[in-house]
């Protein structure tokens, strides 16, 4: 079962994006500063497939729908230098039964894979359905939470989820879509527009993606966002389409310990089309609140 998780493979410069498969037991993380490839080793325990880099304070990474569309490559190659242990585990968005296909459910699979680590509290950056279950789990469990981090987050914006019914078979809209989530249409490589193709062709994953657009409507965040005092870094693209600029004007109003930073020229997946300036942020804003 391919998570869509992406990693770098091969040795040369030129980045590459892949599917990270995790029932492959190794994958590859391209250092820029040591011009070399890093080996790292899939973990499989229990429940939980994860990638795990470095030692010291848990970032625990939470993908969006398609992971594809959430590439993390760049925070999972520069944090872990910095004093963080990076986590990224596969989130079971479509391999759960349909009743515990839904936020609430992929919030306690995030709280049990922080148990079975044994971290007593972690960090949490999430982008798009990601950012939503970090908030979730946030209002659910704010003993496990040192900070929070979301990026295009859906959770106060029910088109977060996308605002059409994917057609299936028409692979040129499907292309227009993906195109749409980053303010570069070049970033949606063959590969990531593949992956929402195939999604959106199967039966099943399109019925539990549906699902799961309905469960974040009704797991709006608004009236539990005053409450969670937990820091919370909100980086966004001024150019986001799917989560508009808004969203997150709303999200910094609404939580009571914020801060909101910009990336312009930039879409749903800041980390992703901006990887340096969003690693930059996120660790000024690390040091800020002395995470």
């Amino acid at each position: 079962m391919s998570s869509g998780l992406p990693f770098l493979s091969g040795a040369n410069k030129e980045k590459t994006t892949k599917k990270l498969d995790f029932t492959d037991n190794k994958l590859y993380l391209y250092s820029n500063e040591i011009g070399s490839r890093m080996e790292i080793t899939v973990k499989k325990e229990k429940k939980f497939n994860y990638i795990e880099v470095g030692e010291g304070t848990p970032i625990i990474i939470l993908h969006g729908l398609m992971g594809g569309l959430s590439n993390f490559e760049g925070v999972a190659n520069y944090f872990p230098s910095k004093g963080y242990k990076v986590l990224i585990p596969e989130l079971p968005i479509y391999t759960q039964s349909l009743l515990r296909t839904n936020v609430k459910s992929f919030s306690k699979f995030v709280n049990d894979f922080i148990k079975h680590k044994g971290f007593d509290r972690v960090i949490l950056l999430g982008n798009s359905l990601g950012g939503h279950i970090a908030l979730y789990h946030t209002k659910m469990y704010p003993e496990k939470m040192l900070g929070l981090a979301i990026t295009g987050s859906s959770g106060l914006y029910e088109n977060a989820m996308g605002d059409s019914y994917p057609r299936r078979g028409d692979y040129e809209y499907i292309k227009k879509k993906a195109q749409d989530v980053f303010y570069d249409p070049a970033i949606a490589t063959k590969e990531l527009v593949d992956e929402v193709y195939d999604m959106a062709n199967d039966r099943i994953k399109l019925i539990k993606t549906l699902t799961i657009a309905k469960s974040a409507i009704r797991h709006n965040m608004a009236k539990d966002l005053p409450k969670m005092h937990v820091p919370t870094c909100i980086i966004w693209g001024k150019n986001d389409k799917v989560t508009p600029p808004e969203v997150a004007i709303e999200f910094d109003k609404l939580l009571p310990n914020s801060s909101l930073y910009w990336i312009d020229k930039c879409g749903h997946a800041a980390m992703m089309e901006h990887p340096d300036e969003f690693n930059t942020i996120l660790e000024g804003w690390l040091k800020k609140v002395n995470l």
